[in-house]
């Protein structure tokens, strides 16, 4: 198996729900705790590798098969992405790639194909629902057809507080929350995580897995928290830079206007303001500050 020398660096969540010896055992757990149904063959579970569509170097989501249905889970703990459907829809073409023979494809008769789900995981600190749906159709450009294609992603709350009836039915994911939740009750903290790791350990939670994982699952933390941050400062830095534009695009559009305004005048100096603004699509106040601006 891969470890430090990957190239993209994997959350607590997709450790725990992928790669962890105990993965299978923990995704079989939260599938049936989706679909209310009690499989216990580990071996149902298949684990479908892709790389390179919903994030950058930071791994956070996972697919597998189980029982004819392909599930992809993926985890935001800073805000709810919008675009989650465009992502989904280009990440289950991958994973169909893997699932089904190439020459399969080609054949005439209808290929069966495992049916999709999407689930996102939200764990982040906003205040969000506790369960919503996001719809491809949604971006849309025009309204859909009736042979359009439609994907949706359910959103479900699982912070601890939030009490979302899914950490009922899966002991392994109410516990991952409870651990997320006791790493921000020491954020402020120096050694934060390390407290978290100890404490959770001391109460049952994890506490065989941090026990085998302790110093990895801190490192995880780091980057992860890392890369958090740095999506945030981005984002940040984009919303300032869409700001300045806008203030410099609307400059620019003032001066244009002002000298429509300017020549309109001029060519009709019998003109009211009314009607100058009536003829330039403006308002009255644009014209009269023109005028007073030129002294004319």
């Amino acid at each position: 198996m891969e470890k430090e020398n990957r190239e993209h660096k994997d959350s607590v969540f997709v450790d725990l729900f992928y790669q962890d010896e105990t993965a299978k055992k923990n995704l079989l757990s939260l599938y049936n705790a989706l679909h209310d149904t009690e499989y216990e063959d580990e071996n149902l579970v298949r684990k479908v590798k892709i790389d390179d569509v919903l994030y950058k170097n930071f791994k956070n989501d996972i697919s597998f098969e189980v029982n004819g249905q392909v599930l992809v889970f993926g985890e935001h703990q800073s805000t709810v992405n919008m675009n989650m459907c465009l992502r989904c829809l280009m990440y289950v073409g991958r994973a169909y790639e893997q699932l089904v023979d190439r020459k399969a494809r080609y054949r005439t008769t209808l290929v069966k194909i495992p049916t999709p789900e999407f689930y996102t995981f939200y764990n982040g600190k906003k205040e969000q629902p506790l369960e919503r749906v996001l719809s491809l159709s949604d971006a849309f450009m025009n309204p859909a057809g009736e042979n359009s294609v439609e994907l949706k992603v359910k959103v479900i709350n699982i912070n601890s507080d939030k009490a979302h009836e899914l950490l009922g039915k899966c002991g392994i994911l109410k516990e991952y929350s409870q651990f997320i939740s006791m790493v921000r009750k020491y954020s402020d903290e120096e050694s934060a995580i390390k407290k978290a790791i100890r404490e959770c350990m001391e109460q049952g939670i994890l506490s065989d897995y941090l026990k085998r994982k302790g110093s990895e699952v801190e490192n995880m933390l780091i980057a992860e928290y890392s890369y958090e941050e740095d999506i945030q400062v981005k984002q940040e830095e984009a919303m300032q830079q869409g700001v300045q534009k806008g203030i410099r695009q609307g400059r620019q559009e003032g001066l244009i206007l002002c000298g429509k305004i300017f020549q309109a005048v001029k060519k009709n100096p019998d003109f009211t303001n009314e009607q100058i603004a009536l003829k330039l699509a403006c308002s009255v106040e644009e014209v009269e500050s023109t005028k007073k601006m030129f002294g004319i």
